[in-house]
C-alpha cells in the first residue's frame, strides 16, 4: 500500500454508565481493526464533554444513563458538534428507546450482544454517510413504517397558551398514564415528557398532576369516564 493510501482508524468514544460494561466495550473495541478509543463516559454529560475536547468520529452511545440519557446525549451532541457521529450500543431495542434515539440523530442502532464485525460495520457505514442498523432493527424500522398512521383526535382549542403537544400530554394524565406510558404511546424520550409536564405546569399554575385532571376536566378538554 502506498503512503497516504492508508485510512486512518475511527476515533471513538465509548459512553456507559456500567463501568465492567464500559471497560469491556473498551477492550473489545482495541482488538478491532479500523477503530481507535479516544476516550470513555459515563454518562451523556460527560459524553458531550469528551466530544467538545477530543472531537471523536463516532460515540458508542449507551441510552440509560444517570444525569443525562443517552437520547438527551446524543441531540446535543448532533446540535453543537455535527462532525461526530451517534451509534446506539444498547441492551434495549424496544419502540420507547429505538425511535428516540432515532430521531434525536443516532445514525446506528445496535444492542449489546452485537459481535466486533457488526460494530465495525456500523461505525464505517455512518462515516460514510450510511445508517449503521443491526438487521433485526431494521425490520423493526420496516414494521413500524408499514402500520397505519394513527388518526389525531379533534382537541378543543387550548387555553393559557398550551400547545397541540401540550394538550395530548394533558389528556393522556387525564386518562392516568404514567410518564412511561406517555413516552410510549407518542413515541418520545420520558425526559421530553417531563418538559412538557413543566411547560403545562408553567404555563397553567398547576403544582401536581390531581391538579392537571381537574383543570383538564373544568376547561372541557377532557370528559369525565361515564358510569
Amino acid at each position: 500500500m502506498t503512503e497516504g493510501t492508508e485510512q486512518r482508524p475511527a476515533r471513538v468514544v465509548v459512553a456507559d454508565d456500567q463501568t465492567v460494561v464500559r471497560e469491556g466495550i473498551v477492550m473489545l473495541l482495541g482488538l478491532l481493526p479500523g477503530i481507535e478509543v479516544v476516550g470513555a463516559a459515563g454518562d451523556g454529560d460527560e459524553a458531550v464533554r469528551l466530544v467538545a475536547e477530543l472531537a471523536p468520529d463516532v460515540v458508542l452511545m449507551d441510552l440509560r444513563m444517570p444525569r443525562c440519557d443517552g437520547v438527551e446525549a446524543t441531540r446535543r451532541i448532533r446540535a453543537e458538534y455535527p462532525g461526530t457521529q451517534v451509534v446506539v450500543l444498547t441492551t434495549f431495542a424496544d419502540d420507547e428507546s429505538l425511535f428516540p434515539a432515532l430521531r434525536a440523530g443516532a445514525r446506528g442502532y445496535l444492542t449489546k450482544d452485537a459481535g466486533g464485525d457488526e460494530i465495525v460495520r456500523a461505525v464505517q457505514s455512518v462515516l460514510s454517510g450510511d445508517a449503521g442498523l443491526s438487521p433485526s432493527i431494521q425490520r423493526r424500522l420496516l414494521e413500524r413504517l408499514s402500520e397505519p398512521e394513527p388518526q389525531p383526535a379533534a382537541v378543543t382549542e387550548a387555553p393559557d397558551g398550551i400547545t397541540a403537544r401540550e394538550t395530548e400530554v394533558l389528556l393522556l394524565i387525564a386518562d392516568g398514564l404514567s410518564n412511561q406510558e406517555i413516552a410510549r404511546k407518542l413515541h418520545v424520550s420520558t425526559a421530553t415528557v417531563k418538559t412538557h409536564i413543566n411547560n403545562i405546569f408553567a404555563k397553567t399554575g398547576l403544582k401536581d398532576r390531581a391538579q392537571a385532571v381537574r383543570y383538564a376536566y373544568a376547561k372541557g378538554l377532557a370528559r369525565p369516564p361515564v358510569g
